[in-house]
């Protein structure tokens, strides 16, 4: 800390300089009262040229993205560049109709009444973004809070400090007004410094343990969150199941970008009637996997750590080479694959983020799902049976947020689909209408016409009142049906004085 209300962070080439929260959040507010009365259209028009400045400048991102995470090109620009464009191109269709006003049934006993809901924006949004998907993970959020009229502050991970820089010029670049968007570089204590300042919405993505320390801090001022958190999501193999595309999902569900995503398949279990086959397949099929560099070294240990303890524990390596024959100080793990893993060990329960999956198998569909629901966490998981009616009926039992069924991972990509976990994995959702509302105040109107001198709920309460009400209720919600008298009891002019 340099003062009160200051930060200390360091900018993309290293150097330091201090930066005062108070005026951050200050600008934002200020910027927000105009950013929220500007129409939904020329939002709208904004992000389009952001889209477009994207498309032209994609090789730019993907290199940036490269250099910063150490992925592979491909990865870079499916998973993060096409990800994000698709679903600006979504919320450009779609958000008129998902922010715009919603029209609502009024109570027989209210009527003469409209009502309808209006989505209004919260404020000033904190998004707070990880390192292994730095771009795609900070630029959805971070958007999806400007078009439903919010102003953001933005900090990307400290581990990939490069795209908060990338972020910035492409939103110069498209001309949006100044201080909609402010994006500022630095590690936990800023961000800590950030959430402490008092954010009218906080939307995080990261670890367990901070999205925990957020929630803390952000309920002793009754801040909304969304918090999407980590996972240790299980894949289910079927004995009936597609065994080629099951044993390529597999391989895609671990080690896409280095088995560091949330919705990586860190459990996989395969029933014992093609384990066998499914194993021998899945060891021939790794000779095709492509995979970079890790991201983060303080990952890599990790890692470590928990193929230690498994093969001290008991577990054995199918595929892979032990920690102990590792490269110092490398970034690279070579896929792995673990089998003989059970309940004592560390990877079996605590979330792994790198390429490392343990091969289980199962007798029983009970047995499997007790085993799979046991987990902390339910972010993700995917079901994989020729029978879409079988593979249905198992994954309709699974605690998770998204389920895929003879796919993995995939749903995440669905701009038309929510996206968030149950238990441990988070709280709330994004992508989806719940990924723009969620960044909205829902607020609720009705009006009357006020022609009439007063309301039947209104004084004086009267028995001819009390007697008409009971007869609604009757008719409409009991098993008795007798209009007539309720249309006579209703010209009662008594009613209405």
């Amino acid at each position: 800390m340099v003062g009160l209300g200051f930060i200390l962070v360091r900018e993309e080439r290293g150097r330091e300089s201090a930066v005062d929260v108070n005026l951050l959040y200050s600008q934002a507010r200020r910027s927000f009262g105009v950013w929220k009365d500007t129409s939904l259209s020329e939002r709208l028009d904004y992000l389009r040229a952001l889209r477009y400045v994207m498309v032209e400048s994609v090789d730019e991102i993907v290199d940036v993205i490269q250099k910063s995470t150490g992925k592979v090109a491909f990865e870079a620009l499916t998973a993060e560049v096409l990800t994000v464009i698709d679903t600006i191109a979504y919320w450009e269709k779609e958000a008129h109709k998902i922010l715009g006003i919603r029209k609502v049934p009024t109570p027989l006993l209210l009527q003469r009444r409209r009502s309808w809901i209006e989505f209004k924006p919260r404020g000033v949004v904190l998004v707070i973004s990880p390192w292994n998907y730095p771009f795609q993970l900070t630029a959805i959020p971070m958007l999806a809070a400007v078009v439903a009229g919010n102003t953001v502050i933005v900090k990307p991970s400290e581990v990939t400090p490069e795209i908060g820089g990338l972020l910035a010029r492409l939103i110069e670049k498209a001309g949006f007004p100044e201080d909609v968007v402010q994006i500022i570089d630095g590690d936990g204590d800023v961000g800590a410094a950030l959430v402490s300042g008092k954010p009218d919405f906080i939307f995080f993505t990261g670890s367990v343990r901070t999205g925990k320390e957020i929630q803390k801090t952000a309920a002793e001022h009754l801040i909304p969150t969304v918090l999407e958190l980590g996972g240790k999501d299980a894949m289910i193999v079927l004995d009936d199941a597609p065994l080629e595309r099951s044993v390529n999902g597999a391989l895609w569900g671990a080690f896409t970008n280095c088995g560091q995503v949330c919705m990586s398949t860190e459990r996989l279990y395969v029933q014992k009637g093609i384990y066998e086959s499914f194993s021998e397949k899945l060891v021939s099929a790794l000779q095709h996997v492509t995979m970079g560099e890790m991201t983060s070294a303080a990952q890599v240990q990790i890692v470590r750590d928990q193929i230690e303890d498994a093969l001290e524990k008991g577990a054995r390596l199918l595929v892979g080479v032990p920690p102990s024959q590792w490269e110092e100080d490398s970034m690279e793990i070579r896929p792995t694959v673990l089998v003989n893993v059970n309940e004592d060990m560390a990877i079996w329960h605590e979330e792994t983020f790198g390429p490392v999956v343990p091969l289980i198998p199962f007798e029983s569909e009970k047995e499997v799902v007790e085993s799979v629901n046991g987990s902390p966490f339910g972010l993700s998981a995917s079901v994989w049976s020729q029978d879409l009616k079988r593979g249905k009926k198992l994954a309709e039992q699974l605690d998770a947020g998204s389920i895929n069924i003879n796919d993995v991972m995939i749903t995440v990509a669905n701009p038309h689909l929510p996206f968030g976990g149950v238990k441990a994995s988070g709280l709330g959702r994004y992508h989806g209408c719940e990924g723009l509302r969620v960044f909205c105040h829902e607020t609720a109107f009705m009006a009357s016409k006020g022609t009439r001198r007063t309301e039947l709920n209104w004084y004086p309460y009267t028995e001819e009142k009390y007697d008409f009400v009971l007869s609604v209720l009757e008719n409409i919600f009991g098993r008795k049906k007798r209009w007539g008298r309720i249309i006579k009891k209703a010209v009662n002019p008594r009613i209405w004085q």
